[in-house]
């Protein structure tokens, strides 16, 4: 049998060494919370933030447990706007990002 590393290791590597992919998935988290997709959105986040910033180093930088943060991005997680924000915050520094909206007419 084949040796295989964790997914969500993969992710994290992945996105340590290709910023590309971090901010794809950045914008693909952006872009499920705005469409209705909150469960992927914050499923995403929570691969970020492992990548990132980790969810220790995020509950210092805004201040709630990291507990909380668990649950928070968890599938049936409920944040407030004002976390919401706090995390996209976060993990656009740790990134080194900047985020612009655009509107796309269909």
């Amino acid at each position: 049998m084949a040796l295989t590393r964790d997914f969500k290791e993969t992710v994290a590597a992945r996105v340590q060494s290709d910023p590309a992919f971090a901010q794809a998935l950045l914008d693909e988290a952006i872009t499920l919370f705005v469409n209705g997709e909150p469960e992927s959105a914050k499923l995403i986040l929570r691969d970020l933030v492992n990548a990132t910033v980790g969810f220790e180093a995020l509950a210092d930088e805004i201040h709630k447990p990291a507990k909380s943060l668990h649950r928070m991005l968890s599938k049936s997680g409920n944040p407030t706007m004002s976390n919401v924000s706090a995390i996209f915050a976060a993990i656009k520094r740790a990134l080194k990002v900047e985020v612009r909206a655009q509107v796309v007419m269909a």
